[in-house]
């Protein structure tokens, strides 16, 4: 799921919303990894640091759509290619 969550985020460089998609992706694989290794070790903190990396996934994805809303209101697209520009 890691490997996916990587290939889509280098392979594909157009789409903003892709690359929220695959960041979220590689979040829920480590997600995952965490709750594997708390079921193994019969511990709980495992679990319980999955749950916070999902609130703060959730909270991401929310200002990250809402930039993109605005972005695309001002703007009128949200390629890749307009966004290169906004580099300092």
């Amino acid at each position: 799921m890691y490997g996916i969550g990587v290939r889509g985020r280098r392979v594909n460089r157009r789409s903003v919303l892709i690359v929220l998609m695959c960041v979220e992706r590689l979040l829920l694989a480590v997600n995952r990894q965490f709750i594997v290794y708390s079921v193994y070790r019969d511990d709980r903190m495992g679990q319980r640091v999955a749950l916070m990396v999902l609130t703060v996934a959730a909270g991401e994805s929310a200002v990250g759509l809402a930039i993109l809303v605005v972005y695309f209101r001002v703007h009128g697209t949200i390629a890749m290619r307009s966004m290169n520009l906004l580099h300092g």
